[in-house]
């Protein structure tokens, strides 16, 4: 997959994973170890999506 491509679906996966966050914090039952688990996955991307512009950017 081109690098390109792959941070798109990364960043894409980002956003979905922050609509999935805000929408368990709304609603009163939700479980603590769910979102955080949700925010964990969300860090992950992000660190990924980093590493990877870092080397996009290295290799121009």
């Amino acid at each position: 997959m081109p690098l390109e491509a792959r941070l798109a679906e990364l960043e894409r996966r980002h956003e979905a994973l922050e609509k999935e966050i805000e929408a368990a914090m709304a609603h009163p039952a939700s479980d603590d170890l769910e979102v955080a688990e949700l925010k964990r996955r969300k860090l992950q991307l992000k660190d990924e999506i980093a590493r990877l512009k870092g080397q996009q950017e290295g290799a121009l």
